[in-house]
This record gives C-alpha cells, sequence and structure tokens, in this order.
C-alpha cells in the first residue's frame, strides 16, 4: 500500500475547536490492526517580536479501553470547575488584548439595546 493510502486510512473522522489562540484537534484514527483510537491535539500559535510566528502542539492519546473512565473523570472535573466558578472566563482579564464587553455593548451577532430617550436631557443649542 502506498504512504498516502496509508495516511487516508489512518484519519477517520475529525472535528476543530478553535478558541482563540488555541486549536484542539479531536481525530479518530486507525491502528495497523485496524482498531480504533482518538487523538486529541492542542495547537497554540505564539508571535515572535518581529512578527514571525511558530505553532507547539501537544497530542493525547486516547483508547478504546479507557473511554468509559476518561468521559467520567473529564464530566466530574468540568461539573466541579463550573459549580465552583461559573462560566466566566477569568483569565481572561488578564491578557493584554483583553477588551471586556459592558453593560450596553453588543457582542458579535447580538443588538445593542438603545436606552430609553427619557434618560435624555434636551438640551437647545440657542441656550449654549
Amino acid at each position: 500500500m502506498r504512504e498516502n493510502d496509508m495516511l487516508e486510512k489512518e484519519e477517520i473522522f475529525s472535528k476543530v475547536l478553535r478558541a482563540g489562540r488555541r486549536t484542539y484537534f479531536f481525530d479518530v484514527r486507525a491502528t495497523k490492526a485496524d482498531d480504533y483510537y482518538i487523538t486529541i491535539t492542542e495547537s497554540k500559535k505564539f508571535t515572535e517580536a518581529d512578527g514571525s510566528f511558530h505553532f507547539k502542539k501537544h497530542k493525547i492519546y486516547l483508547y478504546k479501553e479507557d473511554f468509559t473512565a476518561f468521559t467520567e473523570i473529564l464530566e466530574e472535573m468540568t461539573s466541579y470547575v463550573l459549580n465552583h466558578k461559573g462560566e466566566e472566563v477569568i483569565s481572561e482579564r488578564h491578557q493584554k488584548d483583553f477588551k471586556k464587553e459592558y453593560a450596553g455593548e453588543a457582542s458579535e451577532g447580538e443588538e445593542l439595546a438603545l436606552p430609553s430617550t427619557s434618560s435624555f436631557t434636551d438640551i437647545d443649542f440657542d441656550d449654549i
């Protein structure tokens, strides 16, 4: 079998999660014995002062015999974090390019709610 055929056969199913500077790749792959396993790859982009960039990647291999325990522990850990700290991402505040969305600012895809006109003072420019 040609090398390209092996590479195509190895990757069976994939999903990508883009999360800021990080990208997570979830891939179902096949072993030489044609059994399946999952790889989870975190790829993080680092930009140098000169504008060049590089990626650092970390990979986890997850085999079928570990799926149940892995899923149970992941669920327990994510529930613990959300129950104790909520869903607000506090660490974003410490990034140098962080911009807080203030009340009244619209997020992407949301419409901005305008305040009522009763909260404004009517000024006649002849009075200035």
